[in-house]
């Protein structure tokens, strides 16, 4: 009897170790489809995605080579279920492969795809053809690799599989374990051999279902090629470090409102090189670098910062011309800045590097946001005015890791000039940004003086910068007895800036009739102009007449006393969100109204007067309403005191906008004295 409970004690801990480790590791294979895998469980994901990665599997391994060193083997396998044709973009695959000028390119090798349809309750299979794979240089240090899958329909199933070898481990391929779309099982797998010291980086949520870290024994075989005589090999063993991680029934993230990138809240791993040792006792090859060294680097580069120290001769004649007549540093600065800004034209605003030499850029009067800062900066310097570069990342390329210089994070390059005791910032590859100020997407936290003795920080973040709006608006009753007002509203920096791109693009009087069409036919608007709008140093006026139509004299008025000027709708939907608020900068807006009562009418209902704070000190929405005997004074005022709202604010964020939004749809009701 005893035998036989210990019997089966036995196999029920052989079965219950089985289920765990069964749940440990995905069963998903390729090509090993049945019926029953189109049939997904929905509890486990958004039943409105347009397509659920059921699997997603990434493993990075190193190998020895013939040519002294080692091979660095990434793999993928995907299994996608297309849920409706909304979802056919997931299947356009995009695989960047990296390559110097007189070195080794990365290799894609090894990759098969098949399309699964259920037709009838029979699996039909539809194969990638690599001929339907075309390369496409990206630039000269990348290419990208571009397939669609083929056979598509709603329904489908897809798997995707692939290698990628490559001689240049500086990094390591980064995993993301969440996106746009649901995905149900998200695993990866890096494997280091002890030779290698690599840092990794986290962003996103941190939790894993499975997280493990161990020490796996491994043989590499190194050959040396010594040309004519035999090549010699090496067998290097030692204990190399496994480390897995695996997230399961990852939820999509979407995009919201006020959000720099989604990108920056995706649950990612990434890895840099800190050093390369071949053994214990031999000497480090160090990759992690200081700051100053990658500076160094960087204004020693042919394709940035050399021609900085170059004499550039060329540009005197120029810069007489351009400076004439400056008395001061600071005037001839802004001479300088409104010529490169007002005579050269971007091409390309994703660039920290130059393709061209300055004084090519300077002759073709264009060139990459890169290109004309640093002429900028180059024709500064020439004036004997201290001017740097400065490398930042833009909001919709993400945040970066100040910790160590990662080059492959920044996108942008403005000039910093140094006036006396002031510090200004300047992009002149932006056609209506004033002196001093840049674009809002510039706007994402630090960016770095391009500098060899002192590359500090210079804080851009969001919080840094405060657009202020002011409005105006009298109405009273004219000689007969007609409602006639003027509006008059000047707007921020920001504001300024959108305006006069739209009016850049479809002129003032196609502006004009689009407000016209806000108001709708119970306003006439007439006088309309536009203050300031080629001062560019200055913020735009906005000004303009206008009558309210009243011919039928009704028995009551309903009066919109904000004249389309308010929040009409909660800019922040969603019950429930998953990263912070991240709005392009602080916020004060005031709006004030003096109205006379229209003749022959009295106030029947009045919005009440209200104060409503926002987190103590975040915020302040003020609705300030009085009637006099023949008039009435309102003024509202709007502001934040921050740009940045932590996830665990949204829910107060949201409930105070929409305690604006409601209190703007008051009306005022007149009604028709006896």
């Amino acid at each position: 009897m005893l035998n036989r409970k210990f019997l089966f004690l036995f196999l029920w801990m052989v079965s219950f170790f089985h289920v765990l480790d069964a749940q440990d590791k995905s069963t998903i294979k390729f090509g090993k489809i049945t019926p029953a895998d189109f049939n997904l469980n929905a509890g486990k994901f958004d039943s409105g995605a347009n397509a659920v990665i059921i699997a997603d599997i990434g493993s990075t391994s190193f190998e020895g080579n013939g040519n002294s060193g080692f091979t660095m083997i990434f793999t993928r396998f995907m299994r996608v279920k297309i849920m409706n044709k909304n979802g056919f973009d997931i299947a356009e695959s995009r695989i960047h492969l990296y390559h110097e000028s007189d070195g080794d390119a990365e290799k894609l090798t090894k990759i098969k795809g098949t399309t699964y349809n259920l037709e009838n309750g029979v699996i039909q299979e539809t194969k990638l053809d690599e001929k339907s794979i075309y390369n496409e240089k990206l630039d000269k240090n990348h290419d990208i690799k571009k397939f669609t899958m083929p056979g598509l329909k709603p329904g489908s199933l897809y798997e995707l599989e692939y290698t990628i070898k490559s001689d240049y481990f500086f990094e390591l391929r980064s995993w993301s374990f969440q996106g746009g779309y649901p995905r149900l099982w998200s695993e990866y797998q890096v494997t280091i051999p002890p030779q290698f010291h690599y840092v990794m980086s986290q962003k996103g949520d941190l939790h894993f279902d499975i997280s493990t870290k161990k020490e796996v024994f491994e043989i590499y075989t190194i050959r040396e090629n010594h040309g004519t005589s035999s090549d010699e090999v090496y067998h290097l063993d030692g204990n190399s470090i496994q480390l897995r991680w695996v997230k399961k029934d990852v939820p999509g993230l979407k995009e919201e409102p006020f959000t720099t990138t989604i990108d920056n809240y995706m649950s990612e791993i990434s890895f840099q090189l800190h050093y390369f040792q071949w053994t214990e006792t031999s000497d480090r090859h160090n990759f992690y670098v200081s700051w100053n060294e990658a500076c160094k680097k960087l204004l020693s580069r042919e394709d940035f910062g050399l021609a900085l120290n170059y004499d550039n001769h060329w540009m005197a004649d120029e810069l007489k011309n351009i400076t004439r007549g400056a008395v001061s540093s600071e005037e001839k600065a802004r001479k300088i800045y409104a010529f490169v800004r007002d005579n050269f034209t971007c091409t390309d605003h994703d660039s920290k590097y130059a393709r061209s030499s300055l004084k090519e850029v300077f002759k073709n009067h264009s060139g990459n946001v890169a290109e004309i800062n640093l002429l900028l900066t180059a024709m500064l310097r020439h004036e004997g005015m201290g001017a740097d570069p400065l490398i930042l990342s833009t909001r919709d390329n993400g945040f970066t890791i100040q910790t160590y210089p990662l080059m492959g994070q920044f996108n942008y390059v403005v000039c910093v000039v140094r006036i006396k005791d002031k510090q200004i910032l300047l992009d002149a590859s932006q056609p209506y940004c004033g002196f001093g100020n840049l674009v809002e997407s510039c706007y994402n936290g630090y960016g770095r003086i391009v500098n060899e003795e002192n590359p500090y920080l210079v804080n851009i973040s969001p919080d840094s910068i405060r657009e202020s709006e002011m409005t105006n608006v009298l109405i009273i009753n004219d000689e007969k007895g007609k409602l006639t007002g003027s509006y008059t509203s000047t707007l921020g920096w920001n504001g300024s800036y959108d305006l006069r791109e739209e009016i850049k693009k479809v002129n003032e009087k196609e502006y004009f009739k689009k407000i016209q069409t806000r108001y709708g036919s119970d306003y006439s608007l007439e006088n309309f102009s536009v203050d300031s709008i080629s001062k560019l140093d200055y913020p735009v006026t906005i000004h303009y007449d206008f009558d309210i139509k009243n011919s039928s004299s009704p028995d009551i008025i309903y009066f919109d006393p904000l004249l389309h000027d308010q929040y009409t709708t909660n800019p922040f939907k969603s019950m429930e969100r998953h990263y912070p608020v991240e709005m392009p900068y602080r916020l004060d807006e005031m709006y004030t109204l003096n109205m006379e009562i229209p003749n022959g009418y009295q106030v029947d209902e009045i919005p009440k007067s209200a104060k409503v704070a926002l987190n103590e000190n975040d915020g302040i929405f003020e609705y300030l309403i009085q009637k006099g005997p023949t008039n009435i004074q309102m003024r509202v005022h709007l502001k934040l005191n921050k740009a940045f709202f932590p996830t665990d604010d949204y829910a107060t964020l949201r409930d105070f906008f929409g305690y604006i939004v409601k209190k703007e749809s008051e009306q005022i009701v007149f009604k028709k004295t006896k």
